[in-house]
């Protein structure tokens, strides 16, 4: 199945303002976003939902860390990617991202053990077990930010299926970053 590359010219109006905002922010429109404008309210509800996340009590680095664990589970090659990308950006140590990208263990014990929490979500749809819970909430996170991993989870989820879904490739912008999701 082939799914239409939109522009600001042939998607569905209700899209055009989202896309016209992720122009603004990256310079260009992303495939993936072209791709995802065929449902405005895919595009709507990952747009808002990302907006939420992005305001959760967790630190842009914690964030990061939820969704590096989200992409490559989901193996969504354009996510982990974009996000590598943005990591390189903010500063962070080459050795963190290619620990994320790898899916190895992280240095740091609070970031290591979000990153098996966010895959225990996903392992077990929600179910997260006494032992996963504990060994979270010992490093300092709280039930709220067990909710808000959650959140995450769902928006993310929206992103990496959708991608796999249009087969969006990488963006000339991202080539440098690209991942071929081999552990």
């Amino acid at each position: 199945m082939t799914f239409t590359a939109h522009t600001a010219e042939t998607a569905p109006a209700a899209a055009r303002p989202i896309m016209a905002a992720i122009e603004q922010q990256f310079g260009f429109l992303p495939a993936a976003s072209a791709l995802m404008a065929e449902s405005p309210e895919l595009m709507q509800a990952f747009a808002r939902a990302n907006a939420l996340f992005e305001r959760s009590t967790l630190t842009h680095l914690e964030r990061e860390v939820v969704v590096f664990a989200i992409a490559t589970r989901n193996e969504c090659h354009l996510c982990v990617a974009l996000h590598s990308a943005g990591l390189t950006r903010d500063g962070a140590s080459p050795e963190l991202t290619a620990a994320l990208r790898e899916r190895r263990p992280l240095d740091d014990p609070r970031l290591e053990a979000l990153r098996q929490f966010t895959l225990a979500v996903l392992d077990s749809a929600g179910a997260v077990d006494d032992a996963r819970m504990r060994a979270f909430l010992d490093v300092g996170f709280s039930t709220r930010q067990a909710l808000e991993v959650v959140l995450g989870v769902g928006t993310y989820t929206l992103s990496t299926f959708a991608n796999r879904m249009t087969g969006a490739h990488l963006d000339e912008p991202f080539a440098r970053f690209a991942w071929d999701g081999a552990a």
